[in-house]
């Protein structure tokens, strides 16, 4: 149904840039010494890296990078402060090279340190007691496998230490930076750790398919690791301290509360000890082991208060932190904690033209699915707006083995603003809650993990918050897939549906699984299904959306980035074809410069602008009529015309 009509009378909405567009300044982080403060904040309309001494404003700031067209996201100092380092990819294909420029540096200084073409690099380690060195790992030898090298930060050179024919998929440093472990994919697909001796790999603790295995860093004995596992009858992973040599292991901790899986810990770069635990539940609860941290935090915390507070980054003896605190409708404020004389800096806002008075609170929420299961979500309403027969709608995540969290979501509060009630859910398969949980999903896509999103809406229509013949649905990667899922499964439920980046064939998807995902991809076959067998392959098949298309009766918006290396662009092509076949329309929106999701911020406001004006068409919810001349002229570079898709005969197979 067209309720276009229905906009005007929805409340003011805020500029898609605020959102979307580059925000003026994030990522700080102080260089270990303490005398420079990096951040990412735009050059010529691309985020690049900036530095500036940290006693200067600023106004003193000069760029050390000058990306020209792909943003760089992800920076980090070297342990001497002799340099910034960086990854970026090419147009989206996920093909990463480290580099590294010096604080002191003028345009254009970047060395390369990686200097590989269609690589994937992983970085293992940035030993404390040889700060020049990072050791890295390069797949240019064989795709799948990642061989290990050391490199000089400061002269590039590189060496070789170990060519990977064992399925290695990381290689494990203590904290003298020696190598001393390694984590290896077997044949079925467990996961071993491996003790290294004299060149040999032996295994000394292994998990299987369905259990965790997660190393987090040595003990301060130098001895023993910590580990996150749910090996065995346990549920909900711990964190314990494993003797590689004896083979034993230690309890540490598991959550208190008995809810959610370990989180995370963090430890003293001058000590070595474990310092805090944290636990991802409704939100996020931490649990302190050292006296002085705790009141150090307890102390922002009433300075802050309501905020969730983060430490960024700090110098290297630990006396200044760099805090960023952030709610649900706080992206985020980064201050600079002087811990000795307890003095509060405040450095800057992120996005701090974004009018907080406009944002929604995330409110936690559970419902049942259609077995009984319990679904843990958040919920978004509008601000001042009466929480009744609202415009709904979905946003299953990507993953699927990944999680909603409490906090700012850009998402959840554009779409808030746009007068719509906005639906987050940890569908099973999502992790942190447990072996069990996980398990549920296993060869569920488009089954009982699809009805933990119907129950969604049920419930919320139940409950009279949403107008049941005003239901939308859009998602990202497995988000994508769980959009096109629902308009075939359940094609009288929604009203409009965006399907970004999504499979629409489960076989054509795990057959062009990426070549360095090889030490995943069983989890993919008994997670999801086997093609390779008749059963698996019949199941897959009938859960596949492209096999489904004359369902489709939901209007449809398909979104792709060409380069997406994850979910190709023929698993875009092949559905829009599909449809085109039958003569249904379907709105296509195609990045040539994009991968898996959009970074350039053009292409996401583009992107966005479409999918407010398509949802709002068919939902009644608010959009911004405003395009500048700039987007509108991106926006019709993207828009594809559906007659003149070709799908490569590869995809078809």
């Amino acid at each position: 149904m067209d309720h276009s009509n229905n906009a005007s009378s929805q409340t003011q909405v805020v500029d898609r840039e605020l959102f979307f567009g580059n925000p003026e300044i994030l990522g700080g982080q102080l260089s270990p010494n303490g005398e420079y403060f990096a951040f990412i904040k735009p050059y010529k309309d691309v985020r690049n890296i900036w530095v500036k001494r940290t006693a200067e404003s600023f106004d003193e700031a000069v760029p050390l990078t000058n990306e020209a067209s792909r943003p760089i996201s992800v920076f980090f100092w070297s342990r001497d402060s002799s340099h910034v380092l960086f990854v970026k990819d090419n147009k989206g294909d996920e093909n990463f090279n480290v580099f590294a420029v010096k604080p002191n540096s003028k345009l254009p200084s970047v060395i390369n340190l990686t200097n590989a073409e269609n690589v994937l690099t992983q970085i293992y380690d940035l030993p404390k007691a040889r700060p020049d060195l990072l050791y890295i790992g390069i797949n240019d030898r064989d795709p799948s496998w990642h061989d290990l090298y050391q490199v000089s930060i400061s002269t590039g050179d590189k060496q070789l230490l170990h060519e990977n024919h064992q399925r290695l998929t990381a290689y494990i440093f203590d904290n003298a930076g020696e190598l001393r472990l390694a984590m290896r994919s077997a044949d079925g697909g467990d996961m071993e750790l491996l003790l290294i001796k004299d060149r040999d790999f032996e295994p000394v603790y292994t998990c299987s398919v369905f259990e965790t295995l997660v190393p987090v860093r040595f003990h301060k004995d130098n001895k023993r690791i910590y580990l996150q596992t749910n090996k065995g009858d346990r549920d909900l992973t711990q964190l314990v301290l494993f003797d590689p040599e004896s083979r034993t292991e230690e309890f540490v901790e598991q959550d208190p509360e008995g809810r959610v899986d370990f989180g995370s810990a963090g430890f003293s770069e001058v000590t070595d000890e474990l310092v805090v635990t944290s636990y991802e539940d409704d939100s996020i609860r931490k649990y302190w082991r050292d006296a002085q941290a705790e009141a150090d935090y307890n102390f922002l915390r009433e300075q802050l208060p309501g905020m969730h507070i983060g430490i960024t980054s700090s110098t290297s003896d630990e006396r200044i932190w760099v805090i960023n605190a952030t709610s649900d409708v706080e992206p985020g404020k980064t201050y600079l904690f002087d811990r000795p004389a307890r003095s509060l800096d405040f450095q800057y806002q992120i996005r701090e033209k974004l009018p907080r008075e406009a944002l929604s609170p995330m409110k936690p929420i559970r419902y049942r699915s259609s077995d009984g299961l319990e679904i843990p979500a958040y919920l978004t309403v509008p601000k001042k707006k009466d929480s009744e027969k609202l415009p709904l709608l979905v946003i299953p995540h990507g993953g699927p083995w990944h999680r909603d969290v409490w906090g700012f979501n850009p998402l959840a509060q554009f779409f808030a603003n746009r007068g719509y009630a906005v639906l987050q859910m940890n569908f099973r398969g999502s992790t942190g809650y447990g072996k069990k949980f996980i398990d549920a999903s296993n060869n569920q896509w488009g089954d009982l993990m699809q009805d933990d999103i119907t129950w969604g809406v049920k419930h919320l229509v139940d409950e009279g918050i949403a107008d049941e013949k005003r239901i939308g649905i859009l998602g990202g990667s497995y988000g994508g897939y769980a959009t096109l899922a629902a308009v075939v499964f359940t094609p009288d439920l929604f009203a409009a549906a965006v399907a970004i980046v999504a499979p629409s064939s489960l076989i054509t998807l795990i057959n062009s699984i990426p070549p360095y995902w090889e030490g995943f991809k069983n989890v993919f076959l008994k997670r999801m299904g086997d093609p390779g067998t008749d059963e698996g392959r019949k199941q897959l098949e009938r859960q596949s959306p492209l096999n489904h298309v004359e369902k489709i009766k939901t209007p449809l918006m398909i979104v792709q980035g060409a380069n997406d290396p994850r979910v190709k662009k023929a698993e875009s092509d092949q559905i829009v074809v599909a449809l085109r076949e039958r003569n249904y329309p379907v709105v296509y929106v195609l990045a040539e410069d994009e991968g898996h999701g959009f970074q350039r911020p053009v292409n996401n406001m583009a992107m966005y602008a479409e999918a407010e004006k398509f949802l709002a068409k068919h939902l009644g919810g608010n959009f911004q009529e405003e395009i500048s001349p700039e987007l509108s002229e991106r926006l019709s570079e993207l828009k594809v015309d559906i007659n003149k898709v070709q799908l490569p005969t590869a995809a078809s197979a």
